[in-house]
């Protein structure tokens, strides 16, 4: 039995005539009762009983057709809230997820330029790590991911919308708090505080550092980089950590030496990706073609 021959059944007991229903439903009458017969072979009893030229609905009838109108006023109802939750009416849901870095800066710069444009789009949002948010995006718990660094999956599409530079956190009174620049090799026998290995930062860190020809001696291992700044400031050790962004909430805590470093590569890219291999609703793809086409100037904004 299909959703439109349960209509039909219901649009039939409504006129209790053939003819009048197949008027109403502009189909033929043939159509009609082949289809009023599958219906009645699919329940396994008669649904109406024939009173010359009119149908009425037996007691069998009159019990299965509240259970078909609420079926297809349930069916309306999913139908509505699909178009709701997708953004084909206009609104929608996306399902972001991001970087803690991201959520003191660039994240709420987005989401406040793409509500200003598209006000009925709603947001649910997640934070975790690079490798748990790019397991959300396989799975499709989340449509959209802000990361770094790029992920390294042929399915998964990416845009760049800026390069941060990666500063030196060092405790106030260190030896090189003074210096504006160094090389990461001055600092190869100083403990770091780092991010976990599943934060994409982390990876980046420890590749800087062998480029520099050590292993970081890691003191302690967090979960957000506030953390780890309080941590340097403490004196614990140093870190290689995005400098404090304007607008960002780390500035309301006391700043620690941030120096230039000079080894190449101490940068991460930041950038949006995406599953290209799954289907994205108008909403979603609303939000990902705003961020591709504005992304990159609002973080160049944030950055400064």
């Amino acid at each position: 039995m299909t959703f439109e021959e349960l209509h039909w059944f219901v649009v039939v007991a409504e006129c209790e005539h053939v003819t009048a229903a197949a008027t109403r439903l502009h189909v033929s009458q043939s159509a009609l009762s082949r289809a009023l017969a599958r219906v009645q072979a699919d329940v396994g009893v008669p649904l109406f009983d024939r009173d010359g030229r009119r149908l009425r609905l037996n007691r069998y009838g009159r019990l299965y057709l509240e259970h078909a109108r609420r079926a297809l006023a349930q069916l309306d109802a999913g139908r509505a809230e699909l178009e709701q939750e997708t953004g084909a009416s206009g609104s929608g849901t996306v399902a972001l997820a991001f970087l803690h870095t991201f959520g003191t800066w660039l994240v709420p710069a987005l989401l406040r330029a793409f509500a200003a444009v598209h006000p009925q789009v709603t947001l649910e949002l997640a934070q975790d790590s690079a490798s748990a948010i790019l397991t959300a995006l396989r799975d499709g718990s989340a449509d959209l991911v802000v990361t770094s660094p790029r992920p390294d999956d042929p399915s998964i599409a990416w845009h760049v919308l800026t390069s941060e530079p990666l500063r030196l956190a060092v405790p106030p009174g260190h030896r090189l708090a003074a210096r504006r620049r160094v090389r990461l090799a001055e600092v190869a026998q100083e403990r770091f505080v780092a991010m976990k290995p599943a934060y994409g930062i982390r990876g980046v860190t420890d590749e800087i550092c062998a480029a520099a020809g050590f292993a970081p001696q890691i003191a302690f291992e967090g979960d957000d980089v506030a953390t780890l700044r309080g941590l340097v400031e403490a004196g614990l050790g140093v870190g290689l950590l995005p400098p404090p962004h304007a607008g960002g909430t780390e500035q309301l805590h006391p700043a620690t030496p941030h120096l230039q470093v000079a080894d190449r590569g101490a940068a991460r890219q930041l950038g949006l990706a995406w599953d290209r291999t799954r289907w994205r609703a108008p909403a979603v793809e609303a939000f990902r073609a705003f961020v591709v086409a504005e992304g990159g100037a609002i973080a160049a904004a944030g950055a400064s």
